[in-house]
């Protein structure tokens, strides 16, 4: 086991990665955000949205006061805004309980929203160098193939075997440079597809690539078809506004600002008269989107409503509001629904 974490520290000291933003001014504020970000989300993608929320939210007091429309703001994009919604709530936990210093205390952690086992335990290792494993998407997928693990790693049973691998291979030092070194080589060399074998510093032991095996590793889940939803959205447009309702707090895109949708076109007469009084002639159905949620895939299809009324005529329902077409957004706006407001002329 020692090998292991001995061959894994000598090759990041050559090759990992040790110019990522979070890394500069190493602070554990710093590292649950770029943690919190990074999950499910590539380092190339997240950079420049860390840069931006760093220069707004330097820190925990700083985040906790600003509005959620803001942090949401500064997501819009990055996708999964669960995190962000959780970001916020623990900034704000954070400072009621602890003045704004973040604990470095594993239990603490855990028990904070959006923090589990992985992001306890990588944001502890590297901002405090204790000794806590972790097993996010990349080290999961160095494990499964140097160990050969099999089953589907979304098992509890298969889970916890990895669990225990990780826990074995801690080295007693370093822990800092060991876990980064285990994301890093997760994402540079032992990729999901086409892994760069030659230049693993565990390829003499791996057996998946004695094997030959190492596509085989972790197995995947046995794939389901996804259910597919469409979805109507009224693109309600007067004097240079366009109409856009705050979604509920939770569930996709919550807390975001959208289109009103419609579950189905037929819905439109009724939305209508509702908001406006009557059933405006100016309408047209837009070219659609199409876009892949985790579970499901959604078909968004736009349906252009103008009208030469003042805009404050319309009633507007709760969570409503105007927004000026091609001004920028203080608020959160899903990328899908940021690429329809962009198309309004």
């Amino acid at each position: 086991m020692r090998e292991f974490s001995q061959s894994v520290l000598s090759w990041f000291a050559e090759h990992g990665r040790k110019d990522l933003p979070w890394q500069e001014n190493k602070t554990p504020y710093r590292i649950w955000v770029s943690e919190i970000m990074l999950q499910q989300t590539q380092v190339a993608t997240v950079i420049p949205y860390y840069l931006r929320f760093m220069q707004s939210f330097p820190n925990i007091k700083v985040l906790a006061n600003a509005p959620i429309e803001h942090v949401l703001n500064h997501w819009s994009g990055l996708g999964y805004y669960a995190r962000a919604r959780n970001l916020h709530k623990t900034s704000m936990c954070i400072e009621e309980r602890y003045d704004g210093l973040f604990p470095l205390d594993f239990d603490i952690l855990i028990s904070m929203p959006g923090i589990g086992r992985s992001t306890a335990g990588a944001i502890l290792a590297l901002a405090d160098n204790q000794r806590f494993a972790i097993l996010d998407g990349n080290v999961r997928r160095v494990l499964a193939r140097f160990h050969a693990v099999e089953g589907w790693p979304g098992k509890k049973k298969v889970e916890n075997l990895l669990w225990d691998i990780a826990l074995e291979h801690l080295p007693k030092n370093n822990l800092a440079s060991y876990t980064q070194a285990m994301m890093d080589l997760g994402a540079t060399i032992c990729t999901r597809s086409k892994p760069k074998c030659s230049d693993c510093p565990l390829r003499r032991s791996c057996i998946a690539h004695d094997r030959s095996e190492e596509e085989i590793y972790p197995f995947r889940k046995k794939s389901s078809i996804k259910p597919h939803r469409i979805l109507y959205l009224v693109m309600l447009i007067c004097g240079g506004k366009v109409l856009l309702e705050e979604r509920p707090p939770t569930g996709i895109w919550g807390g975001l600002c959208s289109l009103p949708e419609l579950l189905e076109k037929n819905s439109l007469n009724q939305w209508c008269i509702e908001h406006l009084g009557y059933f405006p002639k100016n309408i047209h159905q837009r070219k659609g989107i199409h876009h892949a949620f985790s579970h499901y895939s959604l078909d968004m299809r736009p349906i252009e409503v103008r009208i030469d009324d003042s805009f404050s005529k319309v009633k507007l329902r709760s969570k409503e509001l105007w927004h000026t077409i091609n001004a920028p957004t203080e608020f959160g706006v899903a990328a899908p629904i940021e690429k329809l407001l962009k198309s309004i002329h």
